[in-house]
């Protein structure tokens, strides 16, 4: 049982697609030795915008992992989420079809949905006229397709649902897929993979005043940095396994660690100036309750780490009101992928369980300490060895949406 006297959930399965690596152990490996994804993006011209760097994921060619059906109704974005998926899944050893016919649900995050396939549907449209345009655009530009593709491919009958949180979503998900199991679904397949660099995501990038617009890849992205220049957009996720732990231990299952602890808030409004961000401490401390735990039994946290100087701020100086000055190791992996959208928060996650596994805190690419402000032990340089039992992971969204997720070793 869960320190609240709930259904006990786990995760059994991991599955990756990253700027820095395909698969959850290739990513991992790059991540521990600082191998960055962000290079000049090439999925568009990008001579015509300020924003030339991007997180994509490299050589992935989808006929070797897509059937060959869905490749014409499914926009990039969406054939990542079912590569994921298909991981996590046989990462699991989990077989839906030996579940009772609605056993298995699925819940996923987006925050723009297939906008790739959308804009050169819309091109079509306006060059070519309206019989060039794809039947398919229907749902390939929805926020929901993934879900709907990944239900349909495995056959997950469950409850299935899917948030539009900006960032915070690859955690809400997580989130609402813990929800299921604690109401007697047996598993879920949860997480978040967001696609969108493309001119249509781009120019809404570009309005948010937040992107970093310089070339240098090793500059561009510097969360908690005194010179930090702003987000890098990028590309993919995780998608995860999670079991109601009873299920997974009669079937011998792999235990990656406990999602312990969740909740979510939301702001109306920007903190005050130097101040923390309000609901995001709401949030924190609403998961250390749902997990049972105090701020004193977290070992490490993954930062939602915007790149944005007053929104960095903001996040260290709710750290530090949680756990002190310096109380706890905080790193940002997704130093070396760009800021993934829906599917930052849900790698962030699964990056969180590989160190608890490894009892390794990846660190924080091209920042050489945190500045001036940041009450927080930001690990940079190199990975820290330590012995790590729980996990924090924080999340934003733009609009307000807070979200943070308590994991625990497995055992």
């Amino acid at each position: 049982m869960s320190a609240d006297g709930g259904v006990r959930t786990v995760v059994t399965g991991v599955g990756v697609a990253a700027p820095n690596g395909i698969g959850a152990e290739a990513y991992w490996a790059a991540t521990l030795a600082g191998r960055s994804g962000i290079a000049p993006t090439t999925r568009y011209d990008a001579a015509g915008y300020p924003l030339r760097l991007a997180g994509e994921v490299p050589a992935f060619d989808p006929e070797q992992h897509i059937p060959s059906r869905l490749i014409p109704q499914t926009d990039h974005g969406t054939r990542l989420s079912l590569y994921a998926a298909d991981e996590a899944l046989r990462d699991s050893a989990l077989d839906p079809a030996r579940l009772a016919p609605y056993g298995m649900g699925v819940a996923t995050a987006s925050s723009m949905g297939g906008f790739e396939f959308g804009q050169r549907e819309l091109q079509n449209l306006w060059s070519k006229g309206g019989r060039f345009v794809s039947a398919y655009q229907s749902f390939a530009w929805f926020y929901a397709v993934n879900t709907g593709q990944i239900s349909i491919r495995h056959g997950l009958k469950g409850s299935s649902n899917t948030v539009v949180t900006d960032a915070a979503g690859g955690l809400d998900a997580l989130g609402n897929a813990r929800r299921q199991i604690r109401k007697g679904t047996t598993a879920m397949l949860s997480g978040g993979v967001d696609g969108a660099l493309c001119p249509l995501g781009v120019a809404g990038q570009l309005s948010s005043g937040a992107m970093s617009t310089g070339d240098r890849a090793d500059r561009a992205f510097l969360p908690f940095a005194d010179d930090a220049p702003g987000q890098v957009p990028g590309e993919g996720g995780a998608f995860l396994v999670l079991e109601d732990a009873a299920s997974a231990q009669r079937r011998g299952a792999r235990d990656y660690g406990e999602l312990a602890g969740y909740a979510a808030t939301f702001d109306p409004g920007p903190p005050p100036p130097g101040g923390a961000a309000t609901g995001l401490v709401r949030a924190i401390r609403g998961a250390l309750r749902d997990a049972g735990m105090a701020a004193a039994d977290v070992d490490v946290v993954f930062a939602d780490a915007a790149g944005v100087p007053d929104l960095d701020r903001a996040e260290s100086q709710a750290l530090g009101e949680v756990f002190g000055p310096g109380g706890v190791p905080v790193t940002a992996p997704k130093s070396m992928t760009g800021r993934l959208f829906a599917g930052g928060a849900s790698l962030d996650l699964a990056t969180a369980l590989l160190a608890l596994r490894d009892g390794v805190i990846p660190h924080t690419a091209n920042v050489s300490r945190p500045g001036k402000g940041h009450p927080i032990d930001l690990v940079t340089r190199e990975p820290r060895e330590a012995d790590l039992r729980s996990a924090l992971v924080v999340a934003r969204g733009r609009g307000g949406f807070n979200a943070a997720a308590v994991v625990r070793r497995g055992v």
